[in-house]
C-alpha cells in the first residue's frame, strides 16, 4: 500500500519537471449532467498523459548507476510515451513493448522521445514475459505501467494537485485499467476526506476490474476490444488490485458508444481533445451511470490527449 506521504515525495520529485495541468469546468456540462464537475486535464499533460507521473517519478527514484543500465517497458502507448520521455529527461535508453496494432500517434511519439520499439501481437504473446526477458538479458530496470508502488504514487499526484485547487470534491472518478492511476488518486481522495466517494470506470466490454471486484479475487479476461485501448487489461494489477479493493465505492460501466458521445462533447461543447480512454469518466456521468444528489461536486481525471487524427475523424463521423 501506499501512503499520502508517498505521493506528496512524488510531488517533490516531479516539480518543475512536468506540467500542473488545469482543473476546469463547464457550464454545459454539469447542466446536461446535473453535477459540478472539474476537469483535471492530463490530456495537456507533457507526453500527453498521465503517465509521464509516475514513468518520471520511477526513474528519478532508481540510483544513478540503475539509470545508466537503462529501461524497458511495456505499453499500448501512454506508458511508452512516458517512459521514453522520462528517460530522455533523466539521460538514459529506453526499450517500449508495444503490440503491432499500437495507434500510430503512440508508436511515432514513443519513437520521437528517442525509444526503441520491440513490437509484440496481443492475441497471441505475452508483452510482460517479452518484456521480461528483455530485462534479463539487457540489464536493463523494468518499469511497468502500474504494478509498482512508485509508479502509483507518481500518478496520484494528479489527484492531490487536483484537491489542492479544488478542496472540496463529494466524488472522484478516473479511468481504470492496470489500476495504478486509480490507486494513487484514490489514495489521496481518502487521506484528504475519506467521505469521498470514489469510482473508478470502465468500458462494458473491458471489464475486468469490475469482475475481480465482484469476485473479490482478480479475474482474466480475454482481450478487450473496445474502443478505449489505454483500458484493455486482460486483469487488474497483483499491487493495484487490493487499494482499489480497500478504496473504491465501485465500478461504473460505460459502452463503446457512450464514450464517444462524450469525447464529441468534451470536444464541440468543453472544447478539450481526448482520446477515448481520457472520455470514459465524462462518458458515466453524461450516462447517468453515477447516482449522487444532484448539484454533487465531482472531480473527474481526463487521463490523456493522444488520439489519432484518422480515428478522431472515423469516430466523430460514424457517431454525428
Amino acid at each position: 500500500m501506499i501512503t499520502l506521504d508517498d505521493v506528496r515525495a512524488a510531488a517533490g520529485r516531479l516539480r518543475d519537471r512536468i506540467h500542473r495541468t488545469p482543473v476546469i469546468t463547464c457550464r454545459s456540462f454539469d447542466e446536461a449532467t446535473g453535477y459540478s464537475v472539474f476537469f483535471k486535464c492530463e490530456n495537456v499533460q507533457r507526453a500527453g498523459s498521465f503517465k509521464i507521473r509516475g514513468a518520471l517519478n520511477k526513474l528519478l527514484s532508481l540510483s544513478a548507476a540503475e539509470r545508466a543500465r537503462g529501461v524497458v517497458a511495456f505499453s499500448s502507448g501512454n506508458h511508452a510515451q512516458g517512459v521514453a520521455l522520462a528517460a530522455r529527461i533523466v539521460g538514459t535508453s529506453a526499450v517500449i513493448v508495444m503490440p503491432s496494432d499500437a495507434p500510430r500517434l503512440k508508436l511515432a511519439a514513443t519513437r520521437g522521445y528517442g525509444a526503441e520499439v520491440v513490437f509484440y501481437d496481443r492475441q497471441k504473446e505475452d508483452r510482460e514475459a517479452i518484456a521480461r526477458r528483455l530485462e534479463a538479458e539487457t540489464g536493463r530496470v523494468l518499469v511497468p505501467p502500474y504494478d509498482d508502488p512508485a509508479i502509483m504514487a507518481g500518478q496520484g499526484t494528479a489527484a492531490l494537485e487536483l484537491f489542492e485547487d479544488v478542496p472540496v470534491l463529494d466524488a472522484l472518478l478516473t479511468p481504470v485499467g492496470g489500476g495504478g492511476l486509480m490507486a494513487g488518486c484514490s489514495t489521496v481522495a481518502k487521506a484528504v476526506d475519506p467521505a469521498t466517494h470514489v469510482f473508478g470506470v470502465e468500458a462494458e466490454t473491458a471489464n475486468d476490474t469490475w469482475l475481480s471486484l465482484q469476485k473479490g479475487e482478480r479475474v482474466t479476461i480475454p482481450p478487450p476490444p473496445t474502443i478505449a485501448d489505454g483500458i484493455r487489461n486482460l486483469s487488474p494489477g497483483r499491487l493495484t488490485f487490493p487499494v482499489l479493493q480497500k478504496n473504491l465505492e465501485g465500478i461504473l460501466l460505460v459502452s463503446d458508444e457512450e464514450i464517444v458521445q462524450a469525447l464529441r462533447f468534451l470536444l464541440f461543447r468543453a472544447k478539450l481533445l481526448v482520446e477515448p480512454t481520457g472520455a470514459v469518466p465524462a462518458a458515466a456521468l453524461l450516462a447517468g451511470k453515477l447516482t449522487l444528489p444532484k448539484g454533487a461536486r465531482v472531480g473527474v481525471l481526463l487521463s490523456g490527449g493522444n488520439v489519432d487524427p484518422d480515428v478522431l475523424a472515423d469516430l466523430l463521423r460514424t457517431s454525428a
